[in-house]
C-alpha cells in the first residue's frame, strides 16, 4: 500500500520548527519529497537529513516569503531540483500579541507582510507551476483567532482572517486548473510560541477547550497530510479547524 503522499513534491514554508517542522516530518513519513523554507537554516539540519537517509527527498531553501523576487527565484530552483510542485503548505507566519492601544506599527506591517502577502506570493508562483500539470493542493495555515477573534490579538486575527478570505477566492479561481486550496486553522498548540506566554493565561484558555488540552503539532500536521493527499480530491475552499471544539 502506497503512502498518502508518495512521489508528491511538497513545499512547506516556515518548516524549521513548531507546527512547520511537524508538517515536514509527517510529509516525509508519507513518502513526499519536501522543500523546506525558512529565513535561516536550523542547526544540525544536514546531520538530521544524513542520519535519516533523506538526501534525495529533502532540501532547504533560505528566503523570505514576503520578498517577491526571492520567492520567484526559490520556486524556480525547487522546480529545477525536483521537476515540479504538487503541494504547497503556507505555514510561515509571525505573531505579536498587543492590545489595540499598544499596537506597534512595525509589528503590524511585518505581520501582514509575512502572514498575508507571503501566502499570496507563494500561492501565485506555485499555482503557475501547478497549472501546467492541471493538479495541485495548497494548504494555508490560519488560526482559530482568524475565525472567532481574540482580545489582544487583533492584528494577528485580522491577518489570519485575510488568509481565510484569500483561500476561498483562490479556491474558486484555481479549481478550473485542478488546483485545490484549503485552510487548516489550528487552535492553541503546544509549540515554542507559548514559551513566553503567561502560564495562568494558558491555563485559562485550556479551560475553555472542550477536549481539555492543547493541540499537538503532529495533529495539525496530520490534517495537512489529508488535505494535501488525493483522499481529499473533492475538497476545496474549506476551513478545517483543528482546535478541540473551541470554535463551535
Amino acid at each position: 500500500m502506497l503512502n498518502l503522499l508518495e512521489d508528491k513534491v511538497s513545499v512547506i514554508t516556515g518548516g524549521t520548527r513548531g507546527i512547520g517542522k511537524a508538517i515536514v516530518e509527517a510529509f516525509l513519513r508519507e513518502g513526499a519529497s519536501v522543500c523546506v523554507t525558512g529565513r535561516s537554516k536550523p542547526g544540525g539540519f544536514e546531520e538530521w537529513v544524513e542520519r535519516n537517509s533523506l538526501e534525495s527527498r529533502i532540501e532547504f531553501f533560505k528566503f523570505d516569503v514576503a520578498d517577491s523576487a526571492s520567492v520567484r527565484k526559490a520556486l524556480l530552483e525547487m522546480k529545477k531540483r525536483f521537476g515540479h510542485i504538487d503541494v504547497l503548505v503556507n505555514n510561515a507566519g509571525v505573531e505579536y500579541n498587543e492590545l489595540i492601544g499598544m499596537i506597534d506599527e512595525g509589528h503590524m506591517h511585518t505581520t501582514f507582510e509575512t502572514n498575508v502577502f507571503g501566502t499570496i506570493l507563494m500561492t501565485q508562483y506555485a499555482s503557475r507551476m501547478m497549472k501546467a500539470r492541471k493538479t495541485g493542493s495548497i494548504v494555508n495555515i490560519s488560526s482559530g483567532v482568524g475565525i472567532k477573534g481574540n482580545a489582544g490579538q487583533s492584528v494577528y486575527a485580522a491577518s489570519k482572517g485575510a488568509v481565510n478570505a484569500f483561500t476561498k477566492s483562490a479556491a474558486k479561481e484555481l479549481a478550473r486548473d485542478g488546483i485545490r486550496v484549503n485552510v487548516v486553522a489550528p487552535g492553541l498548540t503546544d509549540t515554542h510560541m507559548l514559551d513566553k506566554t503567561n502560564k495562568d493565561a494558558i491555563a485559562a484558555r485550556i479551560a475553555g477547550i472542550p477536549i481539555g488540552r492543547l493541540a499537538r503539532p503532529q495533529e495539525i500536521a496530520e490534517a495537512c497530510v489529508f488535505l494535501a493527499s488525493d483522499r481529499s480530491s473533492y475538497i476545496t475552499g474549506q476551513i478545517l479547524a483543528v482546535d478541540g471544539c473551541s470554535i463551535m
